[in-house]
């Protein structure tokens, strides 16, 4: 099994070497063995082979960290936020026992516009109290202010404030999202996953994997995955006013359908996820009079320097009905590329013009898709 796919995984070598772009179906001769094709076969050694059994999804379950719903304001500093005015939000000020000093409610008029609005120049104007600093003061030191001005004329003054519009600060979400546009920032924590909430959750062609948060100059990439599925409460943020959040496209999001399938090419991974089964589904199944049902493979790229590995390489036995199981348990990721045959492994090298693209050719192919 482990040399009838390092064979496999030589030819993928093979073509990567002589820079050819492979059509299913098609034919490619002239291939040679030389120095540079036995040096890659040794360094093939360094690849993953495994079976897609009950083994392997066990595996891959206890690997995957369960979903759990996680506060959004976990992982966020909100123990001690306070909400700072700031020009263009509006107060409202009540003095207990003294209704000349309260403006009474009225039925055809707002707390808004009947309030105190932050000027321009940061200040409030209230009975026996002028031109009070309010913008980047909190609304506790702002009633601090108040209780000291009016307690000249009034004996211990009962001062209530409140906030009932917040005009001066907001943060932006674009990109695919729902609903984008301009959030404010209140005087309840507004975290990331919370604007993205408002902002009605994500659409079918986000990137759930990752989004870029701006704050001023510096731009930084969450991984709004590893929140939701493996609860990192670090990828959170508390947002400020100017913050932007940006979920990008999932134009990357794929995987590569080869072979002796149906309709080979590319099957989109959403973030619900995308079993083999359903890869092979979308691209037609496999040709059953032609498809050796035994030689459906999963390539996966690793990255050698730091994993050890070139790749791991996952066979699927479909002729076992047991199988058909395992297929829709099994997960694949973003640029896995599914493989399926319609040769008996131990010809495997003779079957060349029925070999897909390399590792290399799909990431320069999903440099031009990005573009």
């Amino acid at each position: 099994m482990a040399l009838r796919c390092k064979s496999l995984i030589t030819s993928f070598a093979f073509l990567a070497m002589t820079g050819c772009t492979i059509i299913p179906g098609s034919h490619y001769e002239g291939i040679e063995s030389n120095e540079k094709t036995q040096n890659l076969e040794q360094e093939l050694e360094k690849v993953n082979i495994q079976l897609i059994d009950s083994a392997l999804i066990t595996q891959q379950k206890k690997a995957r960290t369960a979903a759990k719903p996680i506060s959004s304001l976990v992982g966020v500093n909100t123990r001690d936020y306070q909400y700072k005015l700031g020009v263009g939000d509006v107060v409202t000020v009540g003095v207990w026992d003294h209704p000349e000093l309260t403006i009474p409610a009225g039925t055809q008029r707002t707390a808004e516009f009947d309030g105190f609005k932050v000027q321009e120049d940061g200040t409030i104007t209230y009975a026996y109290a002028s031109n009070i600093p309010a913008a980047g003061h909190t609304i506790s030191e702002l009633r601090k202010d108040l209780v000291t001005r009016l307690a000249r004329v009034i004996e211990n003054p009962q001062v209530d404030v409140k906030i009932v519009s917040f005009k001066s600060q907001k943060a932006y979400v674009t990109g695919e999202v729902k609903q984008p546009g301009i959030y404010p920032v209140t005087d309840t924590p507004l975290t990331l996953i919370d604007a993205i909430n408002q902002a009605g959750g994500l659409t079918e062609a986000a990137d759930w994997r990752t989004v870029t948060f701006t704050r001023g100059d510096k731009t930084e990439v969450i991984k709004l995955e590893d929140f939701y599925a493996n609860g990192d409460i670090s990828q959170n943020r508390l947002l400020q006013h100017g913050d932007i959040v940006h979920v990008n496209r999932n134009d990357k999001q794929k995987v590569f359908v080869l072979g002796d399938v149906k309709r080979a090419g590319t099957v989109g991974v959403t973030r619900y996820g995308l079993s083999l089964a359903q890869a092979l589904s979308e691209t037609g199944g496999i040709n059953e009079n032609t498809a050796d049902a035994n030689g459906v493979f999963v390539l996966r790229k690793r990255n050698l320097e730091t994993d050890g590995v070139i790749a791991d390489v996952y066979q699927l036995h479909a002729k076992n009905m047991t199988a058909l199981v395992f297929a829709e348990q099994f997960k694949l990721q973003p640029s896995d590329i599914v493989y399926v045959t319609s040769a008996p492994l131990a010809r495997w090298n003779k079957v060349l013009s029925l070999l897909l693209p390399s590792l290399s050719t799909v990431d320069a192919i999903d440099d031009l898709s990005g573009n």
